[in-house]
């Protein structure tokens, strides 16, 4: 009799410890999914813009020489490099900075799991 109320616990205890591993793997698999989803948007989005910007840039680099031909296209065209340099080596910081400054990855499932362990320490004392 106690055996059968030994082995009901023990089959208790691993279906709440299955339980508890499906919640967190059903977790971690939504956070990969919201992941992936925001990268592909974000790539897709950095992609076009600064395909259009790079194209906006040459065109308006070259109305600028055009407009200035016949009097100061040297120092037109240095003055432009020099923008377009300056402006290229910000945004590349910034970029720097901001991937520096992501969110970590698994972060609301690593926080369930240590509340997980949290509760398991607590009980067992």
């Amino acid at each position: 009799m106690a055996d059968e109320g030994l082995f009901a616990s023990i089959r208790s205890m691993t279906a709440t410890l299955v339980a508890i591993i499906h919640t967190r793997l059903d977790l971690l698999s939504t956070d990969l999914e919201e992941g992936r989803e925001r990268l592909i948007s974000l790539l897709a989005m950095a992609f076009i813009s600064l395909f259009c910007l790079c194209v906006g840039v040459v065109l308006l680099a070259l109305f600028v020489v055009v407009a200035f031909w016949d009097t100061h296209r040297l120092l037109v065209l240095g003055l432009l490099t020099g923008l377009f340099l300056t402006v290229g080596a910000i945004l590349c910081g910034l970029a720097i900075r901001a991937l520096k400054a992501m969110p970590r990855a698994f972060a609301s499932s690593l926080e369930e799991l240590y509340k997980d362990q949290q509760q398991l320490t607590h009980t067992n004392e």
